[in-house]
């Protein structure tokens, strides 16, 4: 099952960081999916907080990334960054 299917039909929580990653990633290539990608990226850097303060260029490198679904990435983690700070500030 496709991940966004699955995020659909067995909610968010039934799915794994790969999956959400291969959500915001969105398509693969020839050959290779967006699941792929996710894992490529899971696999390099171990963690999705660990994705969280590596610089744009090392998403990137990534096969299936590139500039903008690195941009796509950082973006979602700088949501999550001021959601927290919302929270922490407002109880």
């Amino acid at each position: 099952m496709k991940p966004g299917r699955k995020f659909i039909e067995a909610g968010p929580t039934a799915c794994s960081d790969a999956e959400i990653l291969a959500i915001l990633i969105g398509s693969g290539g020839p050959g290779y999916s967006a699941l792929d990608s996710a894992n490529s990226v899971l696999g390099r850097f171990g963690t999705l907080a660990n994705v969280m303060d590596k610089p744009l260029r090392e998403l990137a490198e990534i096969r299936g990334i590139g500039a903008v679904r690195a941009i796509r990435i950082a973006a979602a983690f700088e949501l999550v960054c001021r959601i927290v700070q919302h929270l922490e500030r407002n109880g």
